[in-house]
């Protein structure tokens, strides 16, 4: 159980780092990523997926 914790804490923290890391994104850099603003989240979600 200690370990499920673990993992989702883990999962969690990764997620809010690359959320942060593409919000500090100019909208440019953004586009030039092929990502707009109101995907950041989805494209998150989805690097945890590998």
């Amino acid at each position: 159980m200690f370990d499920t914790v673990v993992r989702k804490y883990n999962n969690w923290k990764s997620y809010r780092r690359a959320v942060d890391e593409l919000s500090s994104l100019s909208s440019r850099e953004l586009q030039d990523l092929g990502i707009s603003r109101g995907d950041i989240k989805f494209v998150a979600r989805r690097s945890l997926q590998g």
